[in-house]
């Protein structure tokens, strides 16, 4: 069972490594920010999930 990580910022340089990594190792992901960008497209496109905007509900 692969475990699940939510990440609020997930389009900046930090997380978004880290999301890439757990992403690597079969680990589900999902994240938010305020803007897409190049790194939640290319996030998106590995498949996490990612919302803009922060809000409870992601």
């Amino acid at each position: 069972m692969s475990k699940y990580y939510h990440f609020i910022g997930i389009g900046g340089i930090g997380m978004s490594g880290i999301a890439q990594l757990l992403l690597d190792s079969g680990s589900k992901v999902s994240g938010s920010d305020l803007r897409e960008n190049r790194i939640t497209q290319q996030l998106a496109s590995r498949g996490a999930k990612i919302f803009l905007g922060h809000s409870a509900q992601n």
